[in-house]
């Protein structure tokens, strides 16, 4: 169990999927400067964000999120606001509008779903694959993809939080640019950043707390957006204007900063992450696959989350208790989506592995209980 320096004020392994947990040392220190950011005598929630202290702090977290996933010169890093609920309006403004031809969209949980609704809004859409049929219970392969030749963009769902579904690999899209909504595994893992158009997270998972938005963008995607869109909603505006067409979310990125520095000092970088996370997911999937039925995992293997373990129980009755009792040991919000019930495990990059130790011994002990 995770404690801070009062030992009165005991930290509970947080399962949740967001906001979710953030790495213990951040967290510390962003208490330590909360009062006074060293060199601003003030705290950083007061500064201007015109200011060289907060201007300092915008470029440090680009500086620092260009080199955990090392990123190119012609990839763009924007900071907005709205999570992926904008995102999937702002995508297709920019990339659809106008278009004669469709976007194709892969469809593999339910924010894959809604962000289809929103597309199709702005213009001509081509549903490439859905999961529907099989509870969306893994991704596609390429050989089952319909796409559209000359799409102006093909869009993905790395991980799918409610499913607990993740590509493991990207789907090939040929020259049509894949956009992908990866706010739940963003810096989970390294990434063959030139496979992507473009790739946005709202932050409250890995990469900081609820609040900014991260957009990483080619550059010469920017110029698609129509100078007659909204100026908040043009992808061109934001970058033109360093994230500051209007008050950025300072906090939430300077949290932002805080992590990208974890990722890269403490953790030594994303290829250390992604063997963590792995070494993590296995603990609670071999617990999964050695109960003989009493834990039945919703993804199929080769499309299980890093992220999200999901698994349902024999009752719901069984299930309530599990979440009852895991609470009595500490091991909180662990409770399914609404609108899937179950149970999932949200082991993001800041889980420590003894939370999921934790969680793996109690999920013996309840089997062993109360399996027949």
């Amino acid at each position: 169990m995770a404690t801070v320096s009062d030992p009165s004020q005991t930290r509970f392994f947080n399962f949740s999927a967001g906001p979710a947990t953030l790495p213990l040392p951040v967290l510390q220190r962003a208490q330590q400067e909360l009062l006074n950011l060293p060199g601003a005598g003030a705290s950083v929630l007061e500064i201007s964000h015109r200011s060289r202290d907060f201007v300092e702090i915008l470029e440090s977290t680009t500086r620092n999120l260009t080199e955990l996933l090392s990123l190119p010169d012609n990839y763009k890093v924007i900071y907005l606001q709205g999570g992926s609920r904008l995102q999937f309006s702002m995508v297709p403004m920019n990339f659809l509008r106008g278009s004669e031809k469709p976007a194709d969209y892969v469809t593999t949980g339910s924010w894959g779903k809604k962000a289809l609704v929103e597309a199709k809004k702005e213009g001509p859409v081509n549903l490439a694959w859905d999961g529907k049929s099989e509870k969306y219970n893994r991704v596609p392969t390429d050989a089952e993809l319909q796409l559209t030749p000359g799409a102006p963009y093909t869009y993905i769902t790395s991980n799918e939080t409610i499913e607990g579904v993740q590509f493991a690999t990207e789907p090939a899209t040929g020259d049509s640019p894949l956009v992908c909504d990866a706010s739940s595994d963003f810096l989970c893992r390294p990434l063959p950043i030139e496979k992507y158009g473009l790739i946005y997270a709202c932050a409250q998972k890995n990469a900081g707390p609820a609040g900014v938005t991260l957009v990483i963008i080619r550059e010469d995607l920017l110029e698609r957006g129509a100078d007659t869109l909204p100026g908040y909603l043009n992808y061109r505006q934001h970058f033109e204007n360093d994230s500051m067409f209007n008050t950025p979310p300072t906090f939430a990125i300077y949290l932002v900063d805080l992590i990208a520095q974890w990722l890269l000092k403490d953790m030594g970088g994303l290829e250390k992450v992604y063997e963590l996370n792995q070494k993590k997911a296995a603990c609670l999937y071999e617990e999964i696959d050695r109960s003989d039925g009493f834990y039945q995992g919703h993804a199929i293997d080769s499309s299980r989350s890093l992220m999200n373990v999901t698994f349902r129980l024999p009752s719901d009755e069984l299930q309530s208790q599990f979440i009852s009792e895991a609470a009595k040991r500490n091991l909180v919000s662990l409770k399914g989506h609404r609108s899937v019930g179950g149970i999932r495990a949200s082991i993001y990059n800041a889980m420590p592995m003894e939370g999921v130790i934790a969680l793996q011994e109690f999920m013996q002990d309840f089997h062993e209980q109360h399996s027949s």
